[in-house]
Formats: C-alpha cells, sequence, structure tokens
C-alpha cells in the first residue's frame, strides 16, 4: 500500500469514528436548528437556503466515499476472517474466495443452496412433526417390575412340586 493508501485509510477511520458518534449527531442538529432561526434574520432569502443546501451537499458528497472506504476494509476484514474459520474447520474449503465469483457463479451457488436449505428444513419439519405425534400419542402401559419377578420365582416352584407329588 501506498504511503497516500496509508493516509486516506487511517484519516476515513477516524473521521468515520468520529463522525458516528452521538455528540456528532447532535451537533449537526443543533447547526440545523440555529440555521433554521436564521431564516428570519436573513429575511429567507436564496443566499441562506443555498448556504445549507451547498454544505450539506459537500458533506454529504465526502462522507459516501469515507463510509465505502470503511464498508468496503471491514467486508474484506469479514470475508479473510470467514475463509480462515472455513480453512480450519470441517466446512468445504470451496466456498473460501467465492465473493470474488461473478454474479452468474455466486447466483448458481446461492441457488444450490437454497435447495439444501429447503431440503433440510423440510427434514426438519418432519422430525419435529414426528416427536409432536409421539408426546401426543398415550404412554404405553408399562408392567411394575414386581410382576416378572413373581412369575419367575413361581416358574421356578412350579417344577418343585410336581416332582414333589409324584409317589
Amino acid at each position: 500500500m501506498t504511503k497516500f493508501g496509508r493516509g486516506f485509510t487511517k484519516f476515513a477511520t477516524a473521521i468515520s469514528r468520529w463522525t458516528g458518534r452521538p455528540p456528532v449527531f447532535a451537533a449537526c442538529c443543533i447547526l440545523v436548528f440555529a440555521w433554521a432561526l436564521s431564516g428570519p434574520l436573513f429575511g429567507f432569502s436564496d443566499t441562506w437556503q443555498l448556504v445549507i443546501n451547498t454544505s450539506t451537499t459537500i458533506v454529504t458528497f465526502l462522507m459516501v466515499f469515507l463510509i465505502q472506504n470503511t464498508q468496503n476494509r471491514d467486508n474484506n476484514a469479514i470475508q479473510a476472517k470467514l475463509d480462515e474459520l472455513i480453512r480450519v474447520g470441517k466446512s468445504s474449503n470451496s466456498f473460501i474466495g467465492i465473493e470474488n465469483l461473478d454474479d452468474e457463479e455466486l447466483e448458481a451457488i446461492l441457488a444450490k443452496l437454497d435447495q439444501m436449505n429447503a431440503r433440510l428444513r423440510n427434514a426438519e419439519k418432519a422430525t419435529a412433526e414426528a416427536q409432536e405425534v409421539k408426546a401426543e400419542a398415550p404412554p404405553a402401559r408399562r408392567k411394575t417390575p414386581a410382576k416378572p419377578a413373581a412369575r419367575k420365582s413361581a416358574a421356578k416352584r412350579a417344577p418343585r412340586k410336581a416332582a414333589q407329588s409324584t409317589p
């Protein structure tokens, strides 16, 4: 990056941070209010109107470029972080750098992902509905543990009685 580029980046970042604060917004509101109150003093002249129109147009024009620069850098940083997470994770590495594809290629990937998401949502919906049906069904009657134990002991006793009763 050139010396001018680094300087512009620092300047744009500082201005974006400064202008995004509540006191700066309040100061701008006060300036507009003061301008409006000064209207009768200047007779609401064309020059009086031109001052606010020109001022706001210039500030807006310059701020658009500063804000765009800041957003571009933020987006690039986020993309780099996401690419690194994809690279080290279990995701498909084919997604790294897709922000650089042309619109048609990106749209094709998004369409494919939308189809996959629709299938996943339908599968999740079916699973949730099945769980609701299962939850609404009356509970099955369960036998108490004492009954099977009683049957076992009765079954063990029965052959002994039969053996004892034979002469």
